[in-house]
């Protein structure tokens, strides 16, 4: 029985799928092979069209791709503009801008060498995918219920992201609502200036209408409310979270950077996490607040976000094995090569576009 309703229609837990494509966005963050980084492009975008909804949140997904691929545009222009002659294979010269003596080691254009248009090119796309990564978690999690999941701890802070990252998602169905608005009144003509005008004016107001309907209706259920606490408790509370963090960035700067002694990466992230969580489970307990309908996780919650994980579990595993084939040379120009380990280990993000209910539809979202 527990079979035959595992792919019924349902949401998933939100953060499942913050792990699944932070899974990703790590995956993408340890190489700059243009291969593997455009095969976790498509595993994203082929998730986000398998398994998203047809809310606002979901249908900003595009933006995200347009974003992606103006972080890529720019990134190849500034390598251009500012110092693009690095490598022996020139393609393009250009008459170089002198500059001032106090602006010795920045030069404005001259020889754009092939290597350094290559080295812009591969730092925009792993940029550009992170980002697209992050934007297919916002487009299949629901950003309110991601809120109600928050911990005790993080309520506050829990409430300002969860606000800021639902901004963008807003932002794009205004602008498809105000297009059709101005579609409808037969709006087409005038230049692009003023119809740009007509079109950003309504936009930044019915965003601005929004968020004041959000804030007045959180205010109005208690959003933000502190419990009462002793001055000592919250000293010891603050004390044990900075310490916490302190002790988690030092260990994952230690972790990522080899140069650094191996005494500081396991042991101090180890310990960060700890008091950190003592620290959250502190600040967490003067806060009490009901939920209606608590998020649960399942089977399938499990699946997507180890499918995530062992994503960022198999490219991290791989770089040791095959570095090159995760940062191809700009030193000797070549094509960049293809493994099969890695290759396999982004494919894992698949998973959740077949092993995963279906979103629950729209009409059955509406209580009877």
């Amino acid at each position: 029985m527990a079979g035959a309703t595992y792919f019924l229609p349902r949401d998933l837990h939100p953060g499942a799928w913050w792990l699944w494509a932070l899974g990703l966005a790590v995956g993408a963050s340890r190489t700059t092979n243009p291969w593997l980084l455009l095969t976790i492009l498509a595993v994203a975008c082929y998730v986000v069209v398998a398994r998203r909804t047809d809310a606002p949140w979901a249908m900003a997904f595009r933006m995200y791709l347009y974003l992606g691929a103006l972080i890529v545009t720019f990134r190849v222009l500034f390598r251009i503009i500012f110092g693009g002659a690095e490598g022996s294979t020139i393609i393009l010269r250009l008459p170089e801008i002198p500059l001032p003596a106090w602006a010795a080691g920045i030069r404005l254009l001259g020889d754009v060498s092939a290597e350094s248009v290559l080295g812009g090119l591969y730092d925009g796309l792993r940029l550009a995918t992170m980002v697209i990564c992050l934007g297919a978690a916002n487009a299949l999690a629901n950003p309110k219920r991601l809120l109600k999941a928050m911990p005790s701890a993080l309520y506050e802070v829990g409430t300002a992201v969860i606000v800021a990252m639902s901004v963008f998602p807003q932002l794009a169905e205004s602008v498809v609502r105000v297009r059709q608005a101005r579609k409808l009144r037969g709006g087409h003509g005038g230049k692009r200036f003023h119809a740009l005008r007509a079109v950003v004016i309504p936009v930044l107001a019915d965003a601005l209408d929004r968020s004041l309907r959000l804030a007045a209706s959180m205010d109005s259920r208690g959003y933000g409310r502190a419990g009462v606490v002793a001055a000592r408790t919250r000293l010891v509370t603050g004390t044990l979270m900075i310490v916490g963090l302190i002790g988690v960035c030092v260990g994952v700067y230690a972790t990522l950077d080899g140069s650094t002694p191996r005494y500081l990466a396991a042991p101090v992230l180890f310990s960060g996490v700890v008091v950190a969580l003592i620290g959250f489970r502190t600040a967490g307990a003067r806060v009490k607040r009901s939920r209606y309908r608590p998020e649960r996780w399942q089977l399938a919650e499990v699946v997507v976000a180890a499918s995530g994980i062992g994503v960022a579990v198999a490219m991290f595993a791989t770089s040791s094995v095959d570095p090159t084939n995760l940062n191809p040379s700009l030193v000797t120009l070549s094509w960049p090569m293809l493994s099969w380990l890695p290759l396999g280990g982004v494919l894992l993000g698949l998973v959740p576009a077949f092993l995963t209910p279906l979103p629950q539809p729209e009409l059955e979202r509406v209580p009877a």
